[in-house]
């Protein structure tokens, strides 16, 4: 088990998701902004160029920038069974250009937490953030026995997620402008907490 790892699991699981999102942005200035995505990229990562494509093939040649992105948590949705969570926030580059991340984490069978997609887009306005992220996790009490949470997880050859309980969830849907749903369990239902709209598919 790596020491970021062995760091991790003394936090709770919502302190865990936020401090690899941390690891991840630092590891971009000083190892290198591709270096530091393949490093923490899960096995079937995928990224949105714009289309969605496995990280593994998108990033196998990729050469680093002479400037890293920067880029930081502000708002953090984790599912109930702390296995899955989804990081949004604000990034900066050099022009000035800014933006906002979308970055989905996996917990893994060792313990460490793996990125699982990570898209994004420019925004004319920089978007707001607090000195700590907003963290939110997926009701665990009234989760109703036998019943699928999940429900925007369909078949087919599309990019989608959930965490093992089904509270936290991730789909990209190809039709017209492609969209990136993020839905959570409030205790209630499955809510839609953050749409993305990426490319048309092709």
């Amino acid at each position: 088990m790596s020491a970021l790892a062995l760091l991790l699991a003394l936090a709770s699981p919502a302190d865990e998701a936020i401090a690899a999102e941390r690891a991840f942005a630092a590891a971009a200035q000083t190892e290198g902004q591709w270096t530091a995505f393949r490093a923490f990229a899960a096995e079937r990562a995928f990224l949105f160029t714009p289309y969605p494509n496995y990280a593994r093939e998108v990033l196998a040649d990729a050469e680093n920038p002479l400037v890293s992105v920067m880029w930081w948590p502000a708002r953090s949705f984790v599912s109930c069974d702390g296995a899955m969570a989804v990081n949004i926030g604000p990034w900066v580059r050099p022009g000035p250009r800014h933006g906002y991340f979308i970055t989905v984490w996996e917990r893994q069978a060792d313990g460490e937490w793996r990125w699982l997609l990570d898209d994004g887009a420019d925004l004319e306005v920089p978007m707001a953030a607090g000195e700590a992220p907003i963290v939110r996790q997926a009701d665990c009490e009234s989760i109703p026995t036998g019943r699928r949470l999940a429900e925007t997880i369909h078949d087919g050859p599309r990019p989608h997620g959930a965490s093992p309980d089904r509270t936290l969830s991730w789909s990209w849907t190809p039709s017209g402008p492609g969209v990136l749903t993020i839905r959570f369990f409030n205790g209630d239902e499955m809510e839609t907490v953050f749409t993305h709209e990426t490319a048309p598919a092709r």
